[in-house]
């Protein structure tokens, strides 16, 4: 019998529209925020597949990534965990700002290290400094990377923000942050849902109110330097019905 993730596979490359192969391989480089790590790596499997184009990815914060391409760093697609950030690059005219749209969604979830850490109310009374035990709160840098940026503010909507910000260790980006936890190095962290689902080392405690944070969104557009003559096929393919498949696979919320 096939395991789950080939039934996925061969459900994926059905879906697969029918598209005719270019006379030539051809290259497109995307940088993409860390949280899309895996399942990005599968979308951009499926399409190399299906096409005999090769994909290059960047993973990274989304705020390293945006600053990476103002720069003049090599990019063809930006696709970014954060609205502001992508503004940002837009602001600049890194962008072609006909090609953007919102591809994502996910949630933002407080883990605990271990696969069966008991559950917790989160609201205004939680104790997450009792909780932590003299350890730290793991997340993304909290003014610049957008997973923190949106956990800050979630812990400052419920009033935990004061109480908790001295133990608050901060990593470059959200899977940095969840490694702490699953290392046991932190005993809680914030990530994303998906983030969480990927590591069987730790486990979702609770989920923060979707109203106590800006909605989290990935946008993603084409650089405006981006001379890829794929560049724009395998930006509508991260939102056709084959990588619906996948995205949804690993926890993430797509557009209808």
């Amino acid at each position: 019998m096939f395991g789950p993730a080939i039934r996925r596979l061969a459900l994926a490359l059905a879906l697969l529209p029918a598209v005719p192969l270019h006379a030539a391989a051809a290259e497109v480089t995307v940088f993409a925020a860390s949280s899309l790590t895996d399942a990005l790596g599968r979308v951009a499997a499926v399409w190399e597949a299906a096409t005999g184009h090769r994909v290059v990815l960047s993973f990274a914060g989304s705020s390293a990534l945006a600053r990476q391409i103002q720069q003049g760093a090599p990019a063809d697609i930006l696709i970014s965990a954060s609205q502001d950030w992508m503004d940002a690059v837009a602001g600049t005219g890194d962008l072609r700002a006909d090609s953007r749209r919102d591809i994502l969604a996910n949630r933002l979830v407080l883990i605990a290290h271990g696969a069966d850490a008991a559950p917790v109310t989160l609201d205004s009374s939680l104790d997450i400094a009792g909780l932590l035990g003299g350890g730290r709160l793991s997340m993304a840098l909290v003014d610049a990377v957008p997973a923190g940026i949106y956990g800050k503010a979630a812990l400052r909507h419920l009033g935990l923000w004061d109480s908790v910000a001295p133990m608050v260790a901060q990593s470059d980006n959200v899977r940095a942050a969840l490694a702490f936890v699953a290392r046991n190095e932190a005993p809680l962290g914030i990530v994303y849902a998906t983030d969480a689902g990927v590591e069987s080392d730790v486990s979702i405690i609770a989920t923060f109110p979707a109203d106590s944070h800006a909605p989290i969104t990935y946008p993603a557009a084409i650089t405006a330097q981006s001379h890829s003559p794929v560049a724009q096929e395998f930006l509508d393919f991260l939102s056709s019905d084959t990588a619906r498949v996948i995205w949804r696979d690993f926890g993430f919320g797509v557009p209808d």
